[in-house]
């Protein structure tokens, strides 16, 4: 009997120690927004999503244009910036690899009016 309650506390408590140990693999994407003229942009609003519309999230440029989504999931991302009226088209489908810094550079466009 005892072996029995043994068995079935092991069976229900192992996969949850399992998972709570498993590594998620995670990446790095960062980069900088530049202007039209290339000069980068501090303040730049940058978004990234999946490739699927998902988990949207934001971040700004430092003073000398660079950002960074730190601890992503490894996968395929898109991402945007804007500073003002100023936007970039959307970079689709850009890969954060296990434990690596993917890095890109995102032109804005010349502002809308």
């Amino acid at each position: 009997m005892k072996r029995q309650a043994l068995f079935i506390i092991l069976f229900m408590v192992l996969p949850t120690a399992i998972a709570l140990n498993a590594k998620v693999a995670v990446g790095t994407l960062a980069g900088t927004v530049v202007d039209s003229a290339g000069n980068p942009v501090a303040g730049a609003s940058v978004s990234i999503q999946t490739s699927y519309g998902l988990h949207p999230n934001a971040t700004l440029t430092d003073k000398t244009g660079h950002f960074a989504f730190a601890r992503y999931k490894i996968g395929e991302y898109d991402l945007r910036a804007s500073a003002g009226k100023a936007k970039s088209e959307w970079l689709h489908r850009i890969m954060i690899h296990s434990d690596k810094t993917t890095e890109v550079t995102i032109r804005l466009g010349p502002a809308s009016k």
